[in-house]
C-alpha cells in the first residue's frame, strides 16, 4: 500500500523566532507518528540545519524546497544534495510551478534534478501542473504528460515508492481556488495512469499528492478520493491549527481505504 504524505511548503517565509514556534505548535499538535502517513516541513535553505534540529525525535520530516542537480564545483548559489543529506534533509521538492515560471526551470532542467535527488539518497517531491490558460484550453493532460515525460526518460527503470509526484494546478496556487474532489480525482486518476509508463508497480506505489490551496476545511474532501495521497500545502502549512487539521484529515482518510 503505498504511502500518504503531508508536505509543507514555506516558501520564502520565516525567521528563527516564527519558525520556532511554528514548530513547537507542530510537534504538539503531531505528537507520534501515524501509520504509514508522513508529515514534512520545507523551510528555506538558511533554515534547514535549526530546523532538523527543532524537529528530532518528533514525526515532522525535513524537505528543501529546491535542489542543484550539480554534485559540487563553481554553481555560485546552488545548493547539492550531498549538503542537503548532510544537515538531515530528506525530502527536495522539484520543479514548483513558481520555479519553472519565475526562474525558467525547463522539463529536462526538473528532470536532471530529479536524477540527482535519487542518486543521492534525497526523496524527490516533483511538481507537475497546468496554467490556467490551458486547462481552459482543454491542454491540461497534454501538459502534464510532456511534464511527466522528462522525468520518466531521465529514470527508465523507476523503483517503485521512490519519488512523489505533486500535482498543482497552477491557477489554484494562492489564489484561494481549488479544484473540486472530483477535479482533482479525474486528474490524479490520468496521471496514475500515465505512470505506467515506468511500470505498474511504479503507476501503483507512486503518492500523488495534490498541491492547490489545500486547507483544512477541504483536506477530507479531497484526501477521500483514490488517487489522491496527501497534499503539498502552501500557506496553510504556516498555520498551526490549519497544518495539523490536514495531516488529521490525510491520516483520517488513509484508515478507510
Amino acid at each position: 500500500m503505498r504511502k500518504t504524505y503531508v508536505i509543507g511548503n514555506w516558501k520564502m517565509n520565516g525567521s528563527l523566532a516564527a519558525n520556532k514556534a511554528l514548530l513547537a505548535g507542530l510537534k504538539a499538535g503531531v505528537p507520534a507518528a501515524k501509520a504509514n502517513v508522513a508529515i514534512a516541513v520545507c523551510p528555506p535553505f538558511v533554515y534547514l540545519p535549526s530546523v532538523v534540529d527543532a524537529v528530532s525525535g518528533s514525526p515532522i520530516g525535513v524537505g528543501s524546497q529546491d535542489v542543484s542537480e550539480y554534485d559540487k564545483g563553481a554553481y555560485t548559489g546552488e545548493v547539492p544534495v550531498a549538503m542537503l543529506k548532510e544537515v538531515g534533509v530528506t525530502y527536495a521538492v522539484i520543479g514548483h510551478s513558481e520555479r519553472r515560471s519565475l526562474f525558467g526551470e525547463t522539463d529536462e532542467w526538473v528532470a536532471k534534478k530529479t536524477v540527482a535527488a535519487l542518486a543521492g539518497g534525497l526523496v524527490p517531491v516533483v511538481c507537475i501542473g497546468e496554467l490556467e490558460a490551458e486547462r481552459e484550453g482543454g491542454l491540461t493532460e497534454k501538459v502534464l504528460a510532456t511534464q511527466l515525460d522528462a522525468v520518466l526518460a531521465a529514470i527508465p527503470n523507476p523503483v517503485p515508492g521512490s519519488i512523489v509526484v505533486a500535482y498543482e494546478p497552477v491557477w489554484a496556487i494562492g489564489t484561494g481556488k481549488t479544484a473540486t474532489p472530483e477535479m482533482a480525482q479525474e486528474t490524479h486518476a490520468f496521471i496514475r495512469n500515465y505512470l505506467k509508463k515506468g511500470g505498474e508497480a511504479f503507476a501503483q506505489d507512486t503518492a500523488i499528492l495534490y498541491g492547490g490551496s489545500v486547507k483544512a476545511s477541504n483536506a477530507a474532501g479531497l484526501f477521500a478520493m483514490p488517487d489522491i495521497d496527501g497534499g503539498l500545502v502552501g500557506g496553510a502549512s504556516l498555520i498551526v491549527e490549519e497544518f495539523v487539521g490536514i495531516y488529521n484529515a490525510a491520516a483520517d482518510q488513509f484508515g478507510k481505504r
